[in-house]
């Protein structure tokens, strides 16, 4: 199992599996099936979607009885948003040390 931040936005890129995790985002753990009623595409379709978000380490199953039930994991989806807030501070320091050059070159009378 997989929890790179890549793996996980390839996994989410597709809209049904983000719905997917939307979904257990607001209702909490749900069986395989409750997932399945929720969407028009056959149980097989919603069983491949859930396991590559499983490959992928954003949701875990526990097999309780007959039923798969699935729930978000937490931890990997606080991995992807770290990675993201990494990307998001280094291209706002990018930003601004370019808007600082542009000010500076301007006040030099280089740029008008």
């Amino acid at each position: 199992m997989s929890t790179s931040p890549a793996s996980a936005f390839a996994a989410l890129a597709d809209p049904t599996r983000a719905a997917i995790v939307d979904l257990l985002a607001r209702r909490g753990e749900l069986a395989a099936g409750e997932i399945g009623a929720e969407f028009t595409s056959s149980a097989s379709a919603i069983s491949q979607h859930l396991k590559v978000l499983r490959e992928a380490g954003l949701v875990t199953v526990e097999k309780r009885a007959q039923q798969r039930v699935y729930r978000l994991n937490v931890t990997a989806l606080a991995a992807a948003e770290a990675w993201l807030s990494d990307r998001a501070r280094q291209w706002n320091a990018r930003v601004d040390a370019l808007a600082a050059y542009i000010e500076k070159t301007r006040d030099e009378g280089g740029l008008r």
